[in-house]
């Protein structure tokens, strides 16, 4: 089972403008536009120089800062990761806490209430819905494209920079991924080949069902399940 954790990025206390201070350090991290996120959580990734997610998390905005959500399991090096990019800007990050998956209207979310916690509905629900969680073991392998970060509205590719942003906008406007996100069903294990990437799984009554980033035709010997629309179309951008 994946833990999760939050932590609050907010403006330094002694700032005017707690909210502006820890949005303009947002915006030159994530992917999506900060000036975008509102009170509802938002997947969005913060990338490696090689334009890899780092930490794929979820994000929506406070009062006086945002609320981060991401595996429990990357929370000391995403700490960490603020403490050394963040040196010299006015935010401050507070301790990590828990926060329990759970549904709300039939959608994968989090509650600061143990009681809620539903974590195998939330992942079965989470891979209908192309709602993949990044961890430890799956940090750096993937680019936003390929997971369909950018058709969940998790990558803006008209802000201004942002870590790995040259090669995320180059592989956008000048190229397209040759392998990306699927769910996927399977009677075991054993039909996974090297060539197919599993992101996330779950095991249910007819084996395993899968979020899988792989070519569509290393997916011959498993069946390909529908995704949300949304998540149904190209990963290329139209030209």
């Amino acid at each position: 089972m994946t833990n999760f954790v939050q932590f609050q990025l907010t403006g330094n206390a002694k700032s005017t403008d707690s909210l502006g201070d820890s949005a303009k350090f947002l915006q030159g991290q994530i992917t999506a536009n900060v000036n975008k996120i509102d009170k509802h959580f938002l997947p969005t990734a913060i990338c490696n120089l090689k334009g890899r997610v780092l930490f794929g998390f979820w994000l929506k905005k406070i009062e006086n800062g945002f609320l981060i959500v991401l595996s429990d399991d990357l929370a000391d090096d995403f700490a960490n990761h603020v403490k050394k990019y963040g040196a010299f800007s006015k935010i401050q990050l507070n301790e990590k806490s828990p926060i329990y998956p759970t549904i709300i209207d039939n959608s994968p979310t989090f509650s600061d209430n143990l009681a809620d916690e539903n974590w195998q509905d939330w992942q079965q629900l989470s891979i209908a819905q192309g709602n993949y969680w990044i961890t430890k073991t799956t940090s750096e392998l993937f680019q936003p494209q390929e997971l369909r970060l950018h058709q969940r509205g998790g990558v803006d590719y008209d802000k201004g920079c942002y870590m790995g942003q040259e090669i995320i906008a180059r592989l956008w406007f000048k190229a397209s991924p040759k392998a990306w996100l699927h769910r996927v069903s399977m009677a075991s294990e054993n039909d996974f080949t090297d060539k197919i990437q599993v992101v996330n799984q779950v095991q249910n009554e007819n084996g395993i069902e899968a979020l899988v980033i792989a070519r569509p035709e290393e997916l011959a010997n498993v069946k390909i399940l529908d995704l949300p629309n949304e998540l149904q179309k190209s990963v290329a951008r139209e030209h």
